[in-house]
C-alpha cells in the first residue's frame, strides 16, 4: 500500500488561463466565472458576493476596500470614496454637481490644467482608473483565492451609454490593476447573454438597467444563440445615487430649521445620513413606512418617518428621466412596446416598487424579474469571459453583436459634423469617407475627431486630433482625403487618414482627453512592480491560510469518522493540541506564512495514522461478504465507489 500523508481536503484545481467577468459596478462590484454551463458569482474574503465600490485609505496610508471601508465613509469621510465609477473619463468642469454630496475632494491644483481628475484621498492623490484599479485587484484576489492560481485575463462591463473616454478609463484601471482586459462588454448586453443562456429562446428583449450611478436601456434580438443589440439609448448621469441625494437633502434642510445645523460641508455627517436614508430606501420596498434614523456627529438624533406613497411622490421626477431614453431606443428599433417580448431589469434600483411598476407601463406587461439584478451583469460577463476562452457546449453556438451608442465623425469645413459610424451601428465596425481640401495649395490637413449626434462640432464632443502633413500643394478640391473610422469590439476608435494620389497618411488611437496617457499608465504598472514583495508576501500567507483551513476542516469531518475513536488518548490529545495551534498561528492580521505552513505540516504528519485507520475502514467495509472481484469493483473507479479523504502534500509555492 502507498504511503498516506496527513489529511487535507484536495484544492480547486488551477485552471491555466482562466478568464473571469468582471461588473465594475457604481455602487457595488462582482466577479464571476463559468462552472461547467452554469455562471457563478465569486465571494469575497467575507463570504458575500457583493463588494462594495468603496475605497478608502488608513491612517499607514494602505487602501482599504469594500465593506471593510464603509466605516471609513462616516468615521473619517475625507479618506474614503464611493461611485467612483461616475467620475471615470471625466473633466472637473463635468463633475461639480457631484461634488455637493460627495465627501472627496479633488487635488485641485492638477484636476483644473485639463489632465484627468484626481481625488484627494488623505494625503495621497489618485485617478479614477486608479481607484477603480483598486475595486478590481481586491475582486482579482477573490479570484485566484478561490481557484488557487493566479487570474490575469478579465472581461468587464461598462454602461452601454459610456463614451470613449469612459471605456478607455476602464480599461486603464484593468492594466493597473495586473489584468489583461479581453473585452468592455455593455452591462445591458451582458444581462442578456445571462438571460438567453438560462431562457433557449428567440425573441425581442428590452433590457431596463437603473443602477446606482447610470441608467442604460437596451433592446436586444435573440436568434438561434445571436445576441444583437438593435437599439441602445441612456443617462450616465442617473442612478440610485440621485434618488439616494433627494433623501439626504429633505434631511439636511430638516436638520438646518428645526436643529439650527448647517451640516451641508460635514463629511461626517452627510455620510451618516447617507447611510440612514440608504436603509430607509431598501426598508420601503418591502414596507408602506419607515423611519429615517442617524445619531448626528456630536450626539443629537435625527428622525423622520416617511411612506412609500410620500417617497414615490418623492423620486417621480428622477424615474421619469428614464421614459425619455426608453422611448428613444424603441423608436431607433422601430418597434412598439407591444412588439418587445421580455422585459429583464437590471440594477439595485430596479427592486422600487414604484420603478417597477413604471417598466409595466411603458412596456404593457410584467418585467422579468427572475434574476438577481444585482448578480446579472457579472453573470452575463462570466458567460461572455468563457466564450472568449474557449467556451463550454453551454456558450460554444453563442455570437455576441453589440453596437456604438453615439454617433462618430469629424469635423468638416464650416465647423459641420461629418458623421462616418452611426450610433446604434453594430460593433467591431468599420466606414470610410472621402474628403478634400477647401484651401488652394493646403500641404496640411488637421483631422478633429468628434463623438455626438448635434450637428456642429461645437455641440459635440472632442475625442481627439491629428494632422495629415506634407501633402503636395494642389488646387482646392483636387486632393483625395479617404478618413477611416474602426471600432474594435471594446468600442475604442482608431482613425486613420491617406491622401489617395500622394500615398502621405497619418493615424491615431483615440485617447482621450481625461484618460490616462502611456506615460502615466506605465508609471502606475512600475509602482505595481515596486511593491511586487509584499504583494508576494500577501499571496504566500492567503495560501498558507487556505491550506491551513482546508486541513482544519477535514479535521473537523474526520473526527465523526468511527477511526477516531481508534486512536489512544494521547494520540486524540495531540492532534488536538496541533490543531489548536495551527487554528492561532493563522489567525493574527500579520501572520507568518512560514509559521502556519510548519504548523500545517506538523499537522499533517500527526494525522497520517488517522489517515490510515480511515482507509483501512473503508476497505474492510467494501471487503465485508464480497468475493475479491465485487470489493474490487466497489473500491476501484466505479461511480459507486466510497471516497476517503484524499490526503495529499502541502504545497510549497
Amino acid at each position: 500500500m502507498a504511503e498516506t500523508k496527513g489529511i487535507q481536503i484536495e484544492s480547486s484545481s488551477a485552471v491555466a488561463d482562466r478568464v473571469v467577468g468582471i461588473d465594475l459596478g457604481t455602487t457595488n462590484s462582482l466577479v464571476a466565472f463559468m462552472e461547467g454551463e452554469t455562471p457563478v458569482v465569486i465571494p469575497g474574503e467575507d463570504g458575500l458576493n457583493l463588494v462594495p465600490s468603496v475605497v478608502a485609505m488608513s491612517e499607514n496610508g494602505e487602501p482599504v476596500i469594500g465593506n471593510a471601508a464603509r466605516k471609513n465613509l462616516i468615521e473619517t469621510p475625507e479618506r474614503a470614496i464611493y461611485s467612483v465609477k461616475r467620475l471615470m473619463g471625466r473633466g472637473a468642469e463635468d463633475v461639480q454637481d457631484e461634488l455637493k454630496y460627495f465627501p472627496f475632494r479633488l487635488a485641485q491644483s492638477e484636476s483644473t490644467q485639463g489632465g484627468p481628475l484626481r481625488i484627494q484621498l488623505g494625503d495621497k492623490t489618485f485617478t479614477p482608473p486608479e481607484i477603480s484599479a483598486f475595486i478590481l485587484r481586491q475582486l482579482k484576489r477573490n479570484a485566484e483565492r478561490y481557484f488557487g492560481a493566479p487570474v490575469t485575463k478579465a472581461v468587464i462591463t461598462v454602461p452601454a451609454y459610456f463614451n470613449d473616454a469612459q471605456r478607455q478609463a476602464t480599461k486603464d484601471a484593468g492594466r493597473i490593476a495586473g489584468l489583461e482586459v479581453l473585452r468592455l462588454v455593455n452591462e445591458p448586453t451582458a444581462a442578456s447573454l445571462a438571460y438567453g443562456l438560462d431562457k433557449k429562446r428567440d425573441g425581442i428583449v428590452a433590457v431596463y438597467d437603473f443602477g446606482g450611478g447610470t441608467f442604460d436601456i437596451s433592446i436586444l434580438k435573440l436568434h438561434e444563440g445571436i445576441f444583437e443589440v438593435i437599439a441602445t439609448n441612456g443617462d450616465t448621469h442617473l442612478g440610485g445615487d440621485d434618488i439616494d441625494n433627494l433623501l439626504i437633502g429633505i434631511a439636511l434642510d430638516d436638520i438646518a430649521g428645526d436643529m439650527k445645523l448647517d451640516l451641508r460641508r460635514n463629511g461626517e455627517a452627510v455620510q451618516a445620513i447617507r447611510k440612514a436614508v440608504i436603509d430607509a430606501k431598501i426598508a420601503l420596498s418591502s414596507s408602506d413606512s419607515t423611519r429615517i434614523q442617524v445619531t448626528l456627529p456630536g450626539g443629537q438624533a435625527y428622525a423622520r418617518g416617511i411612506t412609500r406613497a410620500q417617497f414615490e411622490a418623492l423620486i417621480e421626477p428622477v424615474i421619469q428621466r428614464t421614459v425619455g431614453p426608453v422611448k428613444q431606443a424603441l423608436a431607433d428599433a422601430g418597434l412598439s412596446p407591444e412588439q418587445i417580448d421580455e422585459v429583464v431589469l437590471v440594477g439595485g434600483s430596479t427592486r422600487i416598487p414604484r420603478v417597477r411598476a413604471l417598466v409595466k407601463e411603458l412596456f404593457k406587461r410584467e418585467p422579468h424579474t427572475e434574476l438577481n439584478p444585482d448578480e446579472v451583469v457579472a453573470l452575463g460577463a462570466a458567460v461572455q469571459a468563457n466564450i472568449l476562452s474557449g467556451g463550454s457546449k453551454a456558450t460554444e453556438d453563442m455570437l455576441l453583436l453589440d453596437v456604438t451608442p453615439l454617433s462618430l465623425g469629424i469635423e468638416a469645413l464650416g465647423g459641420v459634423v461629418a458623421k462616418i459610424i452611426h450610433r446604434n451601428s453594430t460593433i467591431p465596425a468599420s466606414a470610410t469617407e472621402h474628403f478634400t481640401t477647401g484651401v488652394e495649395g493646403q500641404t496640411n490637413v488637421a483631422i478633429h475627431v468628434l463623438q455626438g449626434e448635434r450637428e456642429l462640432a461645437k455641440d459635440c464632443r472632442s475625442l481627439a486630433r491629428f494632422d495629415l502633413k506634407g501633402i503636395p500643394p494642389m488646387p482646392a478640391g483636387l486632393p483625395r482625403i479617404e478618413v477611416k473610422l474602426l471600432i474594435d469590439a471594446n468600442g475604442i476608435l482608431n482613425v486613420s487618414a491617406r491622401e489617395q494620389r500622394s500615398g502621405r497618411e497619418a493615424e491615431i488611437e483615440v485617447k482621450p482627453t481625461y484618460g490616462l496617457t502611456d506615460d502615466q499608465v506605465e508609471s502606475m504598472i512600475l509602482d505595481s512592480f515596486d511593491h511586487a514583495e509584499d504583494d508576494f508576501r500577501e499571496r504566500q500567507l492567503i495560501e498558507a491560510r487556505n491550506e491551513a483551513e482546508n486541513i482544519l476542516a477535514a479535521l473537523e469531518k474526520s473526527k465523526k469518522n468511527p477511526a477516531w475513536t481508534m486512536l489512544s488518548a494521547d494520540e486524540k490529545q495531540h492532534i488536538d493540541d496541533l490543531e489548536r495551534k495551527l487554528a492561532e498561528v493563522k489567525c493574527p492580521r500579520e501572520a507568518d506564512y512560514k509559521a502556519i505552513q510548519a504548523a500545517t505540516e506538523e499537522l499533517n504528519k500527526a494525522t497520517t495514522k488517522l489517515a490510515e485507520l480511515m482507509m483501512d475502514s473503508a476497505v474492510s467495509s467494501a471487503l465485508h461478504g464480497k468475493t475479491m472481484e465485487g470489493a474490487g469493483e466497489e473500491i476501484g473507479d466505479g461511480p459507486t465507489a466510497p471516497h476517503p479523504i484524499a490526503p495529499a502534500e502541502f504545497s510549497k509555492r
